[in-house]
């Protein structure tokens, strides 16, 4: 399989440049398993998709302020991309300047303080941060929201609550769970009313997600990092959902990808079957057609990038076909596409 394989063409003025006033006034684009029609449908309109006894998995991340700005003891100037808090004042990061730091170099921060160079593995450097207070504490006023790289403006004060969803509670992300931010509390309320249940899982999303796939061939793609936990009372959640008929409903691929890493972890061989378990650590799964998804029954997810591995994990779980189909038909409807666009409600199709 090749990474042109999923490659389709983008009108620019289709990416979101900004979010809309509200949250659940995105459009919805609903595929169900085929022949059925597509649906233009509204987000906040959600409710009467889903039936009672339904779990809504959402990603409780939060994203931290991870852009900073500095400069080199010999004048260059620094960008510095945290990718991963690693515990008391050290962080991995991506660094954008000139020539490379090596090991030792210090970075007179913007804000105050500096960064000091421990080591660098790949694109990835390891930092240690002198500053007056917890990095955590630290960055919440010190350093910049991360925007992806396709909206081409400096973050405002909106995007500080709106790049967040609502339930977002564990520190840890550089970009948003996308599907996420969505919901609203006015579309929580109405949902719980439905009789829909929710559960919640941690992965926090690092800056690989927005690094290209490089290699032609798939089978040679290095997939970047991500740490995720699955609680043992999400577990029991989705067993006492589907023993009672409800359906499991992902919102975001970072909630598939955190469940089907599960699963493969407590797996004793590739593909054996197995089933869904408490975990809590790294993973690096590659999810694209061939993979079979079974830890959920649909999902709500924007629209992504081309030739991305969010791309090829939507393909995965609802068929290339189907999903190109749909792409096809929101471009011709003038959808809003990736991280500030709309969303698609899919379930999967016979071919998967």
């Amino acid at each position: 399989m090749k990474k042109n394989d999923f490659h389709y063409e983008l009108p620019p003025e289709l990416i979101a440049q900004a979010p809309l006033a509200e949250r659940s006034a995105s459009r919805l684009l609903v595929v169900p398993p085929a022949p059925a029609p597509r649906e233009d449908r509204v987000f906040r309109e959600l409710p009467q998709l889903l039936q009672p006894g339904d779990l809504l998995v959402f990603n409780d991340t939060r994203v931290i302020p991870a852009r900073l700005f500095g400069q080199k003891s010999t004048g260059g100037r620094v960008e510095i991309l945290i990718e991963r808090l690693l515990g008391g004042m050290e962080a991995r990061a991506q660094i954008g300047v000139s020539k490379s730091p090596k090991a030792g170099a210090r970075i007179a921060l913007d804000a105050g303080g500096e960064a000091e160079v421990l080591d660098r593995e790949g694109e990835f450097y390891r930092l240690r941060f002198h500053v007056p207070e917890s990095l955590e504490q630290w960055l919440l006023h010190a350093g910049r929201l991360p925007l992806p790289p396709y909206i081409q403006r400096e973050p405002g004060s909106d995007d500080q609550e709106r790049y967040q969803t609502v339930f977002a509670r564990e520190v840890g992300a550089v970009a948003a769970p996308t599907a996420g931010l969505h919901f609203d509390d006015a579309l929580l309320a109405q949902l719980r009313e439905r009789g829909v249940e929710f559960g919640h899982v941690t992965l926090h999303v690092g800056a690989g997600t927005f690094q290209p796939v490089r290699a032609e061939s798939l089978d040679q793609h290095v997939m970047h990092s991500e740490w995720l936990n699955v609680g043992a009372g999400l577990v029991e959640q989705i067993r006492r959902t589907r023993a009672a008929g409800g359906r499991v409903i992902a919102v975001g691929t970072t909630v598939v990808r955190a469940l089907e890493s599960a699963i493969r972890h407590h797996s004793g061989v590739a593909g054996e079957e197995s089933e869904l378990q408490p975990f809590a650590g790294e993973t690096r799964l590659f999810i694209l057609p061939g993979y079979r998804i079974r830890s959920v029954d649909g999902l709500i997810t924007n629209f992504h990038l081309p030739e991305s591995t969010l791309l090829m994990l939507v393909s995965a779980f609802a068929g290339k076909d189907a999903v190109f189909a749909a792409y096809e038909h929101a471009i011709r409807e003038r959808y809003r596409f990736f991280s500030y666009g709309d969303a698609m409600l899919l379930w999967p199709t016979a071919e998967v």
